[in-house]
C-alpha cells in the first residue's frame, strides 16, 4: 500500500466513485463511517458521520448541491458501510 491515509473523491452528478466497479450518490456519504470531510469551492466541512463515530461531536450542515469533493479513509476499498450500523 502507499501509505496513504484518504482518497478525495471527486463529485460528479450527486455521485462519487466509492470503488472502482461502484458509484454511490453523495448523500450517503453522510452517513458513512469513512467519509472524513465534504469540501466545496470555497470551504471545508467535517462530516456528520463523524459527529457519531469519533470525538468529533458537532459538524456544520452539509449543504449536498455545494459539495465538490469528498475526502475519505476508506484506503482498504471496503465501500460503503453506515454509521448508523456502528451507533446502534
Amino acid at each position: 500500500m502507499s501509505g496513504k491515509s484518504h482518497r478525495n473523491l471527486q463529485v460528479f452528478g450527486g455521485f462519487v466513485q466509492c470503488l472502482p466497479d461502484k458509484r454511490e450518490e453523495v448523500v450517503k456519504c453522510r452517513f458513512c463511517v469513512h467519509s472524513v470531510r465534504f469540501k466545496t469551492q470555497n470551504a471545508e466541512i467535517s462530516s456528520p458521520a463523524r459527529a457519531f463515530c469519533s470525538r468529533v461531536r458537532s459538524t456544520d450542515e452539509v449543504d449536498l448541491k455545494d459539495i465538490v469533493e469528498v475526502v475519505c479513509d476508506d484506503v482498504k476499498q471496503e465501500g460503503y458501510r453506515s454509521m448508523l450500523n456502528v451507533i446502534s
